[in-house]
Order: C-alpha cells, then sequence, then structure tokens
C-alpha cells in the first residue's frame, strides 16, 4: 500500500488508528505510519466527531487510508471494535493517534507472527522523544490496579521479545483470527482498561501475549488526572474483575478488595474526586447484571486453572503514579505475604477439587 514500503510475504497489516480531536497528532504520525505500510497493508482512521477536522487530516496526510467519520464519540474501545470489523489484514494494529512509528516498525511489529505462540503482541512505547519508556508491558495488580510498565526508565539496550501480563492497546497487534474469535473490547469500556481487559483473557483462555521491543512507537504521553478519567479507570476496573477473573480468585482477595475500596474512597475524598468514585460505583451496580452474564461466557471459556491465571498478576505497587506510602517497604511486604498465602491457597483447592478452581 504505502509509498517507501516494498512488497513482501510478511503477513498483512490493517492499521486501526481511534481519533478524536487528534488533528495535530495525527499530522505526525500518519506521515511516519504511512512509510512504513506495503502493498496489501491498509489503514483504517475511525474519527469519533472530532470538531478540529481530524477525519479531513486523516484523508489530507494518509489519501489511500478509509476514513470512518462516526457522528458521536463513541469511545476507544468501540471505536477500535468498528475499526477492526472493516479490516481485512492477517494482522491488526491499533495504534494511538499520538504514537509515531519509529523507521523501522513495519517491518518489526510483523515479526512475532513467524511465533505460534503468541496471539497478540505490542511493541515498545516510547516517550519524550524516544528517550524513555512510557510502557514495555501493562503491570497487572491482583486488586486490578493496571499501570505502564517500566514508565520513565531509559530504553533498555538489547531488549529481547518476552512475555507481558497485558499488552498495551497504543500499540497492540493482535492476529485477524484471534480478535475475532475474542470478541474485541468490551464497547462499554469506552476509555480505560480495554486492552488490560482483552490481555487477561487471552492468558484466562490459554492463549500468549508479548512484547517486540524493536517496533518502536513515539508516545506523545501525559498521565493526566481528569476527575472523568478516575470515573472510567474505576467502574472499568470492576467491571474487569467482575468479568474475567476466576471464582476462587474473587474469593481470595475478597478482603484486599474491601481494603482496597475503603482507601480509594479516602483518597477520592482528600483528592476531590469523590463524586466520580461514586458514580463509578454506580456504574457497576447497574451494569452488574449484564456484567455477570458476560462473566458466564467469559469463564466457560476459560482453559487454566485459576492459580496459572494468578501468576499473570503482581503484589507489588510499584507505579510511579501511585502513592508513597503504597509504594513503602511495609505495605510490599505485607501484599506479598498476602498473594502468597492466596496463591499457596489456590494451588491447594486446586489439588483437592480439579475443575473447581
Amino acid at each position: 500500500m504505502a509509498e517507501g514500503g516494498t512488497a513482501t510475504s510478511a503477513p498483512s497489516v490493517s492499521v486501526v488508528i481511534v481519533s478524536y480531536n487528534s488533528r495535530s497528532e495525527l499530522e505526525q504520525t500518519l506521515p511516519a505510519l504511512v512509510g512504513e505500510l506495503v502493498e496489501g497493508d491498509e489503514l483504517i482512521v475511525v474519527d469519533n466527531a472530532s470538531e478540529d477536522g481530524s477525519a479531513q487530516a486523516a484523508r489530507e496526510f494518509a489519501p489511500q487510508a478509509r476514513v470512518m467519520a462516526l457522528s458521536q464519540n463513541v469511545g476507544f474501545a468501540e471505536g477500535s471494535n468498528w475499526g477492526a470489523g472493516q479490516a481485512h489484514g492477517d494482522l491488526i494494529v491499533f495504534l494511538n493517534p499520538d504514537a509515531r512509528p519509529l523507521p523501522g516498525f513495519g517491518a518489526a511489529i510483523r515479526r512475532p507472527a513467524a511465533r505460534e505462540d503468541w496471539a497478540a503482541w505490542m511493541g515498545l512505547v516510547a516517550c519524550e522523544h524516544a528517550r524513555f519508556v512510557n510502557t514495555q508491558g501493562n503491570v497487572v495488580h491482583f486488586t486490578g490496579i493496571a499501570w505502564a510498565g517500566g514508565h520513565g526508565n531509559s530504553i533498555p539496550a538489547g531488549l529481547a521479545p518476552h512475555e507481558v501480563a497485558a499488552a498495551s492497546g497504543a500499540c497492540l497487534a493482535v492476529r485477524r483470527e484471534v480478535w475475532e474469535a475474542m470478541g474485541g473490547f468490551p464497547d462499554e469500556f469506552f476509555l480505560y482498561h480495554e486492552d488490560i481487559d482483552f490481555s487477561l483473557r487471552l492468558w484466562l483462555y490459554g492463549r500468549r501475549a508479548g512484547i517486540e521491543p524493536t517496533a518502536v512507537v513515539d508516545h506523545d504521553y501525559e498521565f493526566g488526572s481528569s476527575p472523568q478519567k478516575w470515573r472510567w479507570l474505576e467502574r472499568n476496573r470492576w467491571a474487569l474483575l467482575i468479568r474475567v477473573y476466576p471464582a476462587a480468585l474473587l474469593v481470595f482477595v475478597a478482603p484486599a478488595l474491601l481494603v482496597t475500596e475503603a482507601a480509594l474512597l479516602a483518597l477520592a475524598l482528600r483528592g476531590g474526586w469523590i463524586g466520580q468514585k461514586l458514580a463509578a460505583m454506580i456504574d457497576v451496580a447497574r451494569w452488574l447484571p449484564r456484567l455477570l452474564a458476560e462473566r458466564r461466557d467469559v469463564q466457560a471459556r476459560r482453559e487454566i486453572t485459576a492459580s496459572d491465571f494468578a501468576r499473570h498478576l503482581t503484589p507489588d505497587l510499584e507505579s510511579p503514579f501511585i502513592g508513597v506510602r503504597a509504594r513503602s517497604g511495609a505495605t510490599r511486604s505485607l501484599l506479598r505475604a498476602y498473594w502468597r498465602c492466596v496463591i499457596a491457597c489456590l494451588a491447594l483447592l486446586h489439588r483437592a477439587r480439579p475443575g473447581v478452581d
């Protein structure tokens, strides 16, 4: 497809970009991306009713792209599903509009397709002019809190491809047949945690996810903490827990979840986002009948034990965006001891009653 690319026998790629008032970002990302695509690839831009000319920018900077201009902002999750539904490539690559591919990205992001053991993988997401790591694999705490792994570290030299607990949706490649079998992202998540939900379901279904460090994008990343973001993060964290966690794991982490809720309510009150935290709780209560129905479908497809699933989670709250007290040595020791007990209990349950966990 692309200028600057050449046809190869490598798998074809369908890149899906979901934009929302992203014109300035697309003006940087699209020229870099177009040169990485080859004949047989396709580019799909889903525009969420932007008011800044994002759709026009996509047509201008990538004339060969298919632009889906939606009449309303449906969010990243549903927008990605719309775009992927139009894809014909062997691989679907989701790319944030502010994630500019570095030279060699096109060849590198296809490389793991030769592996039979990976169903999905991410590129290395860098930031600050590709000088530092934004994420080299998202980390998931057993309470469902997730963050960008390695954020702020220097780009590691000689990093080899390896498995990750959760692949970042900022640059995510999925085999198309896997995407279709998985049913995509949960539409209702709108924004945040949809990539965590997808990755953990991959593991739950006996599939694997990894990172290809030579496929690098420079992400214009800013953590931000608007009140609305907290509502989405908290709502979707609980939706993920209800949908994806095996029952035995939920039982054993329930005490920690209650303590976490109390701590987050206090934090929200101090931080001025208590209204958003309460709104998230109301959202989850309203969603509960649907979430329980989805849970039955998700758990019916589970192919690994609760103990094996739990090994993809961490007891350490190591994100730089988490408060110092939660990252203290005392808290770390307490959480690790608790998690060792949970893992031991899950293993005992599996040995005593196989198939029940």
